[in-house]
């Protein structure tokens, strides 16, 4: 009775034929006696049935099937302190912010200073560029002294006129020799040697390309048709134009050896650019010529130019 109660840990018996348990040898310590009665085998038959019918419904695994423990998730551990976090690192300051509180002041002080000063140039080229307007009918003494003569610009702003010319700029000399004769050389065409010297040359100098014309046009702007200055900086410009053609006429070795440039002759040569063959524009093709008075050199132009011309 105790080995049936035991549901399912209890060890099974196969049935007979009829249900009922099979016959055999006693097992060990059994007596006759103990031959069960009909209520027992009643009992029994029912118990049997019904660990039978457990052990159907419960379902076999296999062992590549089988549940694996589980490690116990971080809620089974119980609850732990929040991590601590980490140390936010002070960024290193750089550029003005990394000198001290007086250099800091300086250098704040002189940006200003650079700041205001680009901004009063760009504003002095700007009208100096500009049409005529109030502004540069009131300050244009003021405008004039700013840009003359290192910013001077050769172009108006909203006035483009390309030139339609080529004007090239000749000199000629009277030299005095050794022998205390005066020679008069030929006309050097001073812009067709500078338009030489930068024909295939990818890096061409500023002087090259601007010194001899720009030299001339402050000449023009300066003086009248009769060639008399016109303001305070015609003497200027003419002493300007003066000295670079001296130091041309040296670098070209004008005159025989050891021979003294005396005077020069400045003149320019114009002719127009031609129109185009579908133009119906007609411009002359005969060239213009305007020539300066004779100008006597000084001895101080003539030291320079020897000067600049060996350091060269």
């Amino acid at each position: 009775m105790d080995a049936y109660d035991e549901g399912s840990k209890a060890r099974h018996l196969p049935d007979g034929p009829d249900g009922s348990l099979p016959e055999g040898p006693a097992s060990a310590g059994s007596t006759p006696d103990s031959t069960p009665s009909a209520d027992q085998e009643s009992v029994g038959q029912e118990s049997v049935g019904q660990e039978s019918t457990d052990q159907e419904s419960v379902p076999q695994h296999h062992d590549s099937q089988a549940p694996t423990a589980q490690a116990p998730g971080p809620q089974a551990l119980g609850p732990q302190a929040p991590a601590a976090d980490p140390p936010v690192p002070v960024p290193t300051p750089t550029g003005i912010a990394s000198l001290p509180l007086r250099s800091q002041v300086v250098a704040a002080l002189a940006l200003a200073v650079v700041a205001v000063v680009a901004c009063v140039h760009l504003g002095m080229v700007f009208l100096h560029v500009a049409p005529s307007n109030t502004v540069t009918k009131q300050h244009g003494r003021a405008i004039d002294d700013w840009i003359y003569p290192e910013f001077e610009q050769n172009w108006k702003l909203f006035a483009p006129n390309p030139l339609q010319q080529n004007i090239d700029v000749q000199v000629r000399a009277q030299v005095r020799g050794a022998d205390g004769g005066i020679t008069e050389t030929g006309w050097y065409d001073l812009s067709a040697l500078d338009g030489a010297a930068i024909d295939g040359n990818l890096l061409p100098s500023h002087t090259q390309q601007n010194e001899l014309r720009r030299a001339w046009d402050f000449y023009i702007g300066t003086h009248d048709n009769d060639n008399r200055p016109v303001g305070l900086r015609g003497d200027l410009s003419q002493r300007y134009l003066r000295r670079i053609v001296v130091l041309r006429l040296d670098r070209e070795g004008a005159g025989v050896k050891g021979a003294v440039v005396e005077s020069v002759q400045v003149r320019s040569r114009t002719t127009n650019v031609p129109p185009p063959k579908w133009s119906e524009e007609q411009v002359s093709d005969t060239p213009v010529l305007r020539e300066l008075p004779w100008w006597t050199v000084p001895e101080e132009d003539v030291t320079d130019a020897r000067t600049e011309a060996s350091a060269g």
